[in-house]
């Protein structure tokens, strides 16, 4: 189950956080999480503690890096990386998103944890399921991985060209009448619901899947927009976060 905390201001999922996991999808009451100060005040006003925080710096990739301290620093960042995994206890993961989808992974029996970020891009590619073979190749099982969908634009507001649907389709063939719907003439892409999708297809339990129901266009409340601020410059992305303690 999806869960909002209204004084962390930010969304968990129950399959995933209890006493020695710790995750969340930001909104954006946390600020821009571009901006590393926004991520670390929340870690500091929330007196969460931990030893490393992780930041990825993005390239909507299908690159992957399975973490292991290489300092003492107490931030590292890795480059044109878009997913990491880890089994150090004590450190964060973090991506941050703006309509694309972040996906936090945890096989609590085997201790391993990951985070990633998948727009259109990383998803025709399969990110989701990348994330999926790296996290078994260092120990996790199938059986026991969790995932929490996050926040995204949703089809409501997500429309694509026709260059964009047919290279779906290609790669997607049995789930192109799922996950796309013709609105107003325009095809529109269910990116949460492909995600979700992958990650059932390589084995996930669908009760071991966590599904966000906003749309991140639609929620201007809550959420920051790419699509819904790009004309006008004036949007941010939120910060998205798992923790093994």
């Amino acid at each position: 189950m999806i869960i909002y905390d209204s004084n962390l201001k930010i969304f968990s999922s129950s399959l995933l956080n209890d006493s020695r996991y710790f995750s969340g999808f930001g909104t954006k009451f946390l600020g821009d999480g571009r901006k590393l100060e926004n991520i670390l005040n929340f870690f500091t006003s929330n007196n969460l503690s931990y030893k490393k925080m992780v930041i990825p710096e993005q390239i909507h990739s299908v690159n992957i890096e399975v973490f292991e301290s290489k300092s003492k620093e107490n931030l590292e960042k890795i480059s044109e990386t878009d997913g990491v995994i880890t089994k150090e206890k004590g450190v964060v993961l973090t991506v941050v998103t703006a309509d694309c989808s972040p996906l936090v992974f945890g096989d609590k029996t085997n201790g391993i944890v990951g985070i990633s970020h998948q727009g259109w891009r990383g998803s025709v590619k399969r990110m989701a399921q990348k994330m999926l073979d790296r996290m078994i190749k260092i120990g996790a099982s199938i059986e026991t991985i969790k995932v929490a969908i996050g926040p995204s634009i949703g089809e409501c507001c997500y429309d694509v060209d026709e260059d964009r649907y047919y290279e779906f389709r290609e790669e997607f063939d049995g789930y192109s009448a799922k996950i796309f719907h013709l609105r107003g003439g325009r095809r529109h892409l269910n990116l949460a619901l492909l995600n979700y999708l992958l990650l059932v297809e390589k084995g996930v339990k669908k009760e071991n899947i966590d599904y966000f129901p906003f749309c991140t266009k639609c929620d201007k409340e809550r959420f920051f927009s790419f699509r819904r601020g790009k004309k006008t410059e004036q949007y941010g992305e939120m910060f998205s976060f798992i923790l093994k303690t």
